[in-house]
C-alpha cells in the first residue's frame, strides 16, 4: 500500500494537506494482467519505454484511479468504488498527484512499485536478476512527495 500525503489549495482558497491511500491487490493484478496483451509486466514496460504520450497518459489514470481507495478505520478494508474515484478525480490533489505521474518517470515508476504487493514486487526483482535485465521497477526512488508504504 502506497499512503501519500498531498498538500493543495482547497477551492476555498484554504491551504490543505491530506493523505491518500494507492493499492492493488493480487487478484485486481491478475484482473490487469488479463486485460493487457502479454500481461500487466509487459504493459508496465510499455510504459516505461514508449514515446506514445496518449497511451501512456491513459494507462498511468487507469492504473492511479484503479489502485486508490479509502481505508477503513479498524484497517481490515481498503475501500473502493465508482463514486469514490470520482470524487478523488475532483480534487486539486489528484491533479497534482496525476501531473507528477505523468510528466515525471522516476515518479511513475515509484508510483508503480508503491501500489504493488511487497511480495510480488520481490517476485519481479528476483526475475529480473535471474534473467539479467535491467529492473523494470528501480528499487528505491524519490519523488519529491512524502511516500510511505
Amino acid at each position: 500500500m502506497l499512503k501519500r500525503e498531498i498538500t493543495y489549495e482547497d477551492f476555498n482558497g484554504e491551504k490543505v494537506t491530506e493523505t491518500f491511500y494507492f493499492n492493488l491487490t493480487k487478484s485486481e493484478i491478475i484482473e490487469l494482467n488479463v486485460g493487457y496483451e502479454g500481461g500487466l509486466g509487459s504493459a508496465i514496460q510499455r510504459i516505461v519505454e514508449t514515446s506514445d504520450v496518449r497511451s501512456v497518459v491513459a494507462e498511468l489514470k487507469k492504473i492511479l484511479l484503479m489502485s486508490y481507495g479509502i481505508k477503513s478505520e479498524d484497517g481490515k478494508r481498503f475501500i473502493k468504488s465508482d463514486e469514490l474515484r470520482l470524487q478523488f478525480t475532483q480534487t486539486p490533489a489528484y491533479d497534482i498527484l496525476f501531473m507528477d505521474i505523468a510528466t515525471n518517470d522516476t515518479a511513475s515508476a515509484a508510483f508503480i512499485k508503491g501500489i504493488l504487493p511487497k511480495d510480488f514486487v520481490e517476485e519481479i526483482e528476483k526475475a529480473e536478476k535471474a534473467a539479467n535485465k535491467q529492473p523494470l521497477l528501480p528499487p528505491s526512488v524519490s519523488t519529491g512527495a512524502k511516500e510511505t508504504s
